[in-house]
């Protein structure tokens, strides 16, 4: 009989010996669920990554998101004949944004005014040096939907992105490329042509210098004017 109820106590300690050791396990783990995603998580996701992910995948998403974040209006250019005062258009914000972004990371700085048409337009944002071109491989040769408004015109001054006329009948833009209208009449056979995106503040009389410098058959300037652009509050 003592034999019988040994058995049974020690039955007993070992049952409760059992559960406490489950209850302790328990209490140590941490339950893992697995998150449910969706369409716009997806897209989320894909915003969030470094902003070098840029591509002619995610353009519009990626530009309007650094919108956001980025919306500075006032940049300047720098030039050996002088500064000129940009101001974007916040009604524009895809091309805001990308001027906007491509100033951030330097990327104008590698290059030149590489075209002066007289009494018409001067042209920036390209080179023909090799850390320009390896830049604009980097972010994939993206191109931008126009943004065309009726309020926004090539008047002089104006500030616009260049595209390729050819193959090209979306009229996409060039996010890297971009001109600035120098005929004092504006350039309106252009409107609805390329988008308009800023315009000129200050500065009319170091683009009067630019426009008389020597250029070659393709309106390239013999000598290159280099230029710098940055943000300004």
């Amino acid at each position: 009989m003592k034999i019988f109820i040994k058995i049974i106590f020690l039955t007993i300690i070992i049952f409760f010996y059992q559960c406490n050791k489950a209850k302790k396990e328990k209490e140590n783990s941490v339950k893992v669920e697995k998150k449910k995603t969706n369409k716009k998580d997806a897209l989320e996701k894909e915003i969030i990554k470094p902003w070098d992910s840029l591509n002619s995948e995610n353009t519009e998403a990626f530009l309007t998101e650094y919108g956001k974040q980025n919306p500075e209006t006032n940049v300047l250019i720098k030039t050996k004949f002088g500064n000129i005062k940009l101001r974007l258009y916040e009604d524009v914000p895809v091309h805001r944004a990308n001027f906007i972004f491509l100033t951030k990371i330097k990327y104008f700085n590698t290059t030149v005014i590489y075209r002066v048409a007289k009494n018409f337009v001067i042209q920036g944002g390209n080179s023909d040096n090799m850390y320009t071109q390896k830049q604009r491989r980097k972010y994939g040769n993206y191109l931008m939907q126009p943004e065309f408004k009726n309020n926004r015109k090539h008047a002089y001054g104006a500030l616009a992105a260049a595209r390729d006329w050819k193959k090209n009948p979306n009229k996409l833009s060039s996010p890297f490329e971009f001109y600035m209208v120098h005929d004092r009449n504006g350039a309106h056979h252009l409107d609805n042509q390329h988008t308009v995106f800023g315009e000129v503040v200050s500065g009319f009389d170091t683009m009067d210098k630019i426009s008389k410098v020597d250029v070659g058959v393709d309106e390239w300037p013999v000598k290159d004017i280099k230029m710098t652009i940055e943000i300004i509050k």
